[in-house]
């Protein structure tokens, strides 16, 4: 039977009004048109698949970036030789060479080594019924540390940026060192020692932060602990430059400069975190700063792959979405500490982060304060302190990605509880004084390693939303210990070793309340972690 002309084509059964040619398959087929639509990948996929986990892009960033732990380490153990008590000699008679302190001579009977201008103690008389003001100096610079680590770990999350908020912290940090050494007297001093706190306390956690995001998941750990061999070697350099300038006015002067020169010839060849853009909304530059990873590093990434966040991932319509939208700039998206504590999530790590971190700075800077009570050379005392602290980031480091940051961690702290319960066990002279010194090296050496290894399990617990918010309330937790520990330092005796002991040992069992992070993506937003957290 014949189909009738009016309904179709020719012989083969064509209708007239069909196109002579054929759309595109997509065009047939409206089902694929998602087939054209963009990959859209986290960061951390972008990384591992075309830009490059750790290549010379990010070797050359993380090394310029973790150069500012050692300013920080300049700027914090400064004070150790600016305000240390010099020797003295005897003038004449109602002085004693063997007594252990100058409280009770007549005062034109002695005098300082080195003259007034060797130290702060010596220019304004900071000894005997005064000592209490240079311990007062320590604690209030870590007061200031403390409020600097939360404004700055806020404001580089917000507007500022990783990158912005590290300027700031270290152009502050160069002046208020340089204007220290101008401090008339003690109180002007005080001041400024305060300010230095304040911007130092920023100077360590936006570096880390900014060193570590564009890093890789598997490298990051790795990368995360060796910021702290720059941390240590600043303070081995630190004892180099103290023992050229015996004046702690010059000192100051000298462990500022590298501040001034970090600024002018590092900060304007260091890049924005590409997750800092990607939550701030500001899509296009975090393309672009990708696009410039994977160039540098010799790889590829092609033109239909973009990045997304956590949160999208599980929205089905972005899929949907036109092509050049996913390239307009979107809505930033903030948090805070606030939204820290709501998240059931993020509450309890982040109470649990801060009670470690406090407890493992009141052992960390505890123990490294009573090498000033070994009576031997300071300088090189304070230097092979710092480099006995290098093993514990090198071991550490090794072991993270093979046991994980949680065992890691708790067995750090317990292995230098216990050398401290050691050494607050073992009492008299000779040979036990030596076991008593052995006792504080392990115990150092263990909390060293907790020291560094919360830094980047403090990081790995939050997302990129809130990450410094809290790691800066992790960092005041730690600057409230280091506040703590020249107190219990002054105790004497044995009781100093107990307090250290408990603090190693408590923190090791908080440590078992913390999640495993080792192999789990770095989440960006507080939805997407408690998405993932839920699957």
């Amino acid at each position: 039977m014949t189909t009738p002309m009016s309904a179709s084509g020719p012989e083969n059964g064509t209708s007239l009004r069909s196109p002579l040619l054929l759309p595109p398959l997509a065009k047939q087929n409206p089902e694929r048109e998602s087939d054209s639509a963009p990959e859209k990948l986290l960061i951390d996929d972008m990384l591992q698949r075309y830009c490059g986990e750790f290549g010379p892009w990010q070797l050359r960033h993380f090394v310029l970036t973790s150069l500012a732990w050692a300013l920080e380490g300049f700027h914090t153990m400064v004070m150790i030789f600016a305000d240390r008590e010099p020797d003295w000699t005897c003038l004449g008679p109602g002085c004693d060479p063997l007594a252990k302190n100058v409280c009770r001579f007549e005062p034109d009977s002695w005098t300082w080594i080195g003259g007034a201008k060797s130290s702060t103690v010596s220019q304004w008389g900071l000894f005997c019924e005064d000592k209490y003001k240079v311990g007062l100096v320590q604690a209030l610079f870590f007061c200031g540390c403390l409020i600097g680590a939360g404004v700055f770990g806020h404001l580089s999350d917000s507007k500022l940026g990783r990158k912005g908020s590290l300027t700031i912290v270290c152009i502050l940090n160069a002046i208020f060192g340089c204007l220290t050494a101008l401090s008339p007297n003690y109180l002007t001093y005080l001041l400024l020692r305060v300010l230095t706190g304040f911007s130092t306390g920023g100077v360590g956690l936006c570096a880390f932060v900014l060193a570590t995001e564009p890093v890789g998941p598997t490298k990051r750990g790795a990368a995360g602990m060796s910021t702290f061999y720059f941390f240590s070697t600043g303070i081995v350099i630190l004892s180099f430059v103290a023992y050229c300038f015996q004046s702690w006015r010059e000192l100051y002067i000298a462990s500022s400069i590298p501040a001034v020169l970090f600024v002018v010839f590092v900060l304007p060849f260091l890049s924005e975190s590409p997750r800092w853009y990607l939550v701030r909304g500001r899509v296009n530059e975090a393309m672009k700063l990708m696009r410039s990873i994977a160039k540098s590093n010799g790889k590829h990434l092609p033109d239909g792959v973009i990045l997304s966040l956590d949160e999208e991932e599980n929205d089905d319509s972005n899929g949907k979405q036109n092509y050049k939208e996913e390239f307009e700039p979107k809505e930033a998206i903030t948090g805070s500490v606030i939204d820290v504590i709501r998240s059931p999530v993020t509450r309890i790590r982040l109470i649990l982060a801060v009670v470690i971190n406090f407890l493992c700075s009141v052992v960390y800077y505890g123990l490294s304060l009573n090498v000033v009570n070994l009576e031997t050379n300071l300088y090189l005392n304070v230097a092979l302190n710092a480099v006995a602290e290098m093993p514990a980031f090198l071991i550490t480091a090794l072991l993270l990605d093979r046991f994980g940051r949680k065992p890691l961690a708790i067995g750090t702290m317990w292995f230098s509880g216990i050398f401290c319960l050691v050494g607050a066990l073992v009492r008299g002279g000779g040979i036990w004084k030596t076991v008593r010194m052995v006792c504080g090296i392990l115990g150092i050496f263990g909390m060293a390693g907790t020291y560094n290894l919360l830094f980047i399990y403090t990081t790995e617990l939050f997302p990129t939303v809130v990450r410094n918010a809290a790691l800066g309330c992790a960092t005041q937790a730690a600057q409230m210990g280091a506040i703590l520990a020249p107190f219990v330092v002054v105790l004497g005796g044995t009781l100093p070793f107990t307090v250290f002991a408990v603090c190693g040992i408590v923190g090791g069992l908080f440590g078992f309340y913390l999640p495993e992070t080792l192999n789990k993506p770095l989440y960006d937003t507080l939805t997407g972690m408690e998405d993932g957290e839920d699957v």
